[in-house]
């Protein structure tokens, strides 16, 4: 009735309690004055004497100008970490409960055939994965789209370039590019210098768009050698895509126009078919002038083929920000065809910041070139090698001359994945394989040698003490005497709630925020509990392998494969 909600949030130091509640102040303004409450604390005072006693709180109490902080008992948060650990997953109950027959959509990734994929894919491509993930992990029904650039007037070039290149019938198998981008940029110098080239080249995009035999297949190769090539990327990242290109869409454009002109939406603007959206200057072009096809129809007609042939209850958008406004024109065309409406099914653009040098401008070589995306994650992997080996030398390391390369690779993609998916996809960000590699911070290396160390302990727990703890077994009881172990608990008792603001943000960030935080709180415990040998050894080791499931489950979903030993 005062127009007040409920003001609890996490304290910023464990002295103060668990949570702090603090409406007391702004109900002191808006009640009654004959009630006789003077000041917030008197507020204050009496909400927590209208607190039942119950098996949740510890004790309330009223601190300073009349916050309120709140104690959580805890038997209840020993009783909450009984239950996890028995459970044997940190995937909440009430997960998984979603409808069978709903899907989501997610459009990621999205590379040009005929060129590498650069340092500018790596965001969509991440992000995207673990948006699936994370999805996924809920129990949503995903389809990952792989919205490639395969169709465009370029084609013409690419063609007699690779016929010139490798003969009139060439085979994939026969087809030696190692380097898309050099392939592509030698194919439009010659289509800027060479007339005869060009001529023949704008013949192969009308004979192509015909549907001629030839340069269907020719066109193939080169969608062939690309793939190729993107799956290197795939492979070394672990993402999973199903490709629906451009060209997938073709046929299905001019119907798609037909119905919007139908009902009313399109509009001739210059010769141009057009859509005006309200609350945007420009328009939707869904065909040229000249007759032609753009980005527009595409995806207009991609948007269609999923909300009413895939039947997506959502769609999820991840490009770079700089395309917000045309997407955000799209969801606005397909509302106003009723092809979908915002009660029933969601659709979103996830927009991200570009990734830039040491000079604050994209990140690129020395001589200016876009870097290839392969090149970068090798990199990574070469530092990391370099110095797991230097560990090893010095008698550091815990990891076998055999799985070095390997290992290497798990953290130099890992930490190249978490210096990305930890920060808020709208902002820009410089690339630093010194900062990214770095084994203190807030660090995807930190994190997997957090993760290393509670598997070390819970090795040597079995090989030197001959105690191997089964948390899951219906008798076992953990303890939690110590400070420490306590916020160990109350941690990994968050993630439930971690779990749902993710699921609403879409934001991998939250993961990424939760993982660093519960890290430093376990690193805290095996700092400052002694486990193997102790009289508390079992019920530190369950508290040890249930943190290590949690954070384990946090690394899947952020597509982050991390290693037992360092």
């Amino acid at each position: 009735a005062l127009g007040v909600g409920p003001a609890v949030t996490l304290t910023k130091d464990s002295k103060n309690g668990d949570f702090q509640c603090n409406n007391a102040m702004e109900l002191q303004k808006k009640l009654p004055k004959d009630l006789g409450l003077r000041a917030p604390r008197d507020v204050a005072a009496k909400i927590v004497e209208a607190v039942p006693k119950n098996d949740v709180i510890d004790k309330v109490e009223v601190a300073g100008p009349g916050f309120i902080n709140i104690f959580l008992s805890t038997d209840y948060i020993v009783k909450g970490m009984n239950a996890l650990a028995k459970a044997g997953t940190a995937k909440p109950a009430k997960m998984g409960k979603v409808s069978k027959d709903s899907l989501t959509v997610v459009d990621f990734s999205s590379p040009n055939i005929a060129k590498d994929m650069h340092v500018g894919h790596l965001r969509s491509t991440i992000i995207g994965e673990s948006v699936c993930r994370i999805l996924e992990y809920q129990g949503h029904k995903t389809k990952r789209v792989n919205h490639v650039g395969d169709w465009g007037t370029q084609f013409g070039m690419l063609i007699q370039y690779l016929k010139e290149k490798f003969g009139e019938n060439p085979r994939m198998e026969d087809v030696d590019i190692q380097d898309l981008t050099a392939f592509y940029k030698g194919a439009k110098v010659k289509f800027d210098e060479d007339e005869d080239f060009k001529k023949i080249s704008q013949t192969n995009v009308v004979k192509l768009q015909a549907g001629d035999e030839g340069c269907r297949k020719i066109w193939k190769v080169l969608c062939d050698v690309s793939r190729k090539e993107f799956e290197k990327v795939y492979s070394r990242l672990g993402v999973t895509v199903e490709e629906y290109g451009e060209s997938f869409y073709n046929d299905k454009i001019p119907g798609t126009i037909e119905e919007l002109s139908a009902l009313g939406l399109v509009v001739q603007d210059g010769g141009a078919k057009c859509i005006f959206v309200p609350g945007f200057k420009i328009p939707l072009m869904v065909q040229k002038s000249d007759g032609g096809y753009g980005y527009d129809s595409t995806d207009m007609a991609a948007i269609s083929y999923r909300l009413r042939e895939l039947k997506a209850d959502r769609i999820v958008y991840i490009t770079d920000f700089t395309q917000g406004d045309h997407f955000h024109m799209c969801f606005g065309a397909a509302k106003l065809a009723g092809w979908y409406n915002p009660t029933s099914a969601d659709i979103v653009h996830i927009g991200f910041g570009v990734v830039q040098g040491e000079d604050g401008k994209r990140f690129k070589t020395r001589s200016g070139e876009t870097v290839r995306l392969v090149d970068l994650l090798d990199e990574s992997v070469r530092r990391m090698e370099e110095s797991l080996r230097e560990r090893s030398k010095e008698g550091k390391g815990n990891i076998p001359e055999e799985d070095i390369r390997k290992t290497a690779e798990m953290i130099g993609y890992g930490a190249i994945k978490y210096f990305d998916l930890s920060r808020n996809p709208t902002s820009n960000y410089i690339f630093s394989y010194d900062k990214m590699l770095d084994t203190k911070g807030n660090t995807g290396v930190y994190l997997m040698f957090a993760y290393a160390r509670l598997k070390s302990i819970i090795a040597k727990a079995e090989k030197e003490h001959g105690v191997k703890v089964d948390a899951t077994a219906s008798d076992f009881e953990m303890k939690l005497g110590h400070k420490n172990e306590y916020k160990l608990g109350f941690e990994l008792l968050k993630f439930p709630d971690i779990l749902e603001d993710v699921a609403r943000s879409l934001s991998p960030s939250g993961v990424c925020e939760y993982l660093y935080n519960l890290a430093l709180v376990a690193t805290g415990f095996v700092t400052e509990c002694k486990v193997l040998g102790s009289e508390e050894m079992t019920s530190r080791l369950a508290l040890c392998t249930t943190t290590a499931m949690v954070m384990s489950e946090c690394f899947g979903m952020l597509s982050i494969e991390v290693p037992d030993k360092i």
